[in-house]
């Protein structure tokens, strides 16, 4: 396990993305405004969710493998504009009278939970990130953690 030092400036770093006002702050900022701050914490829980997936798609080798196929990260970008280009035509497409009502419109926690996750897994910005970032706090020659054993083990 990494030292409490490192540890720290690990999770100062990660905090400092974190806060850099991207698609995933724009996200949780609109939730917030539309409808309160208990929807966004929620949305910032479906954000962060979506930040596990990158933690652990790097300490699996994922991202690398992203990183390194221009197909896997082309598909992935291309998801990402997909989503956007949907809630984008889907805007364009109401009606004048749909659109005003659309602003007011409230979703369900559990849609903006989902919607957060979405929002930041498809977002390649922060797999690479994390790629590149990882791997700087990870001593690959320390030894492997291993099980605890129990002391109630027969």
């Amino acid at each position: 396990m990494p030292d409490f030092a490192t540890l720290a400036v690990f999770c100062a770093a990660t905090m400092a993305l974190l806060l850099v006002p991207g698609p995933a702050v724009v996200f949780i900022v609109t939730r917030s405004v539309a409808q309160g701050r208990a929807t966004g914490l929620v949305s910032v829980l479906g954000i962060h969710t979506g930040s596990i997936v990158h933690v652990a798609a790097a300490a699996l080798g994922v991202s690398a493998l992203l990183a390194a196929s221009a197909t896997a990260f082309t598909v992935v970008k291309w998801l990402g504009v997909a989503y956007l280009v949907w809630l984008g035509v889907r805007k364009l497409m109401a009606g004048p009278g749909e659109a005003e009502t659309a602003e007011l419109a409230t979703h369900s926690r559990s849609r903006v939970f989902w919607e957060g996750f979405v929002v930041n897994v498809l977002n390649p910005k922060t797999a690479i990130f994390f790629l590149a970032f990882l791997p700087q706090f990870v001593q690959p020659s320390a030894p492997a953690p291993s099980r605890r054993r129990s002391s109630c083990s027969a």
